[in-house]
């Protein structure tokens, strides 16, 4: 299993950014996929979810409204789309997922997003 993120980078506040996570080594279609956050001197944190099929999105309060979760099982991707950032955004961001078949959990290496003037 292999989940490979890209897209982070330096942004301003109040810019965009899209995140994507390439998955390979398991039936992407048949699982949820997360994206999880982690700013420094703080505890990882889920930032969204959505079901294997993408019917089903969930978001932290923090950025509902802002951030969009989407996926393409076609491609085996899954999208972070992040609008009207803050600089309290600013965290290493981490695609994630559980095999409920092999009851494994998975985490790419993380892309940087800084937000800042």
């Amino acid at each position: 299993v292999q989940l490979v993120e890209s897209g982070g980078g330096l942004v301003q506040p109040g810019g965009s950014l899209r995140l994507s996570c390439a998955a390979s080594g398991f039936t992407f279609s048949r699982y949820a996929m997360n994206w999880y956050r982690q700013a420094p001197g703080k505890e990882r944190e889920l930032v969204a979810t959505i079901s294997s099929v993408g019917g089903s999105t969930d978001y932290a309060d923090s950025v509902k409204g802002r951030f969009t979760i989407s996926r393409d099982n076609a491609k085996n991707t899954v999208y972070l789309q992040m609008n009207r950032l803050k600089p309290e955004d600013t965290a290493v961001y981490y695609c994630n997922t559980y095999l409920w078949l092999t009851r494994d959990t998975y985490w790419g290496q993380g892309t940087q997003v800084t937000v800042s003037s």
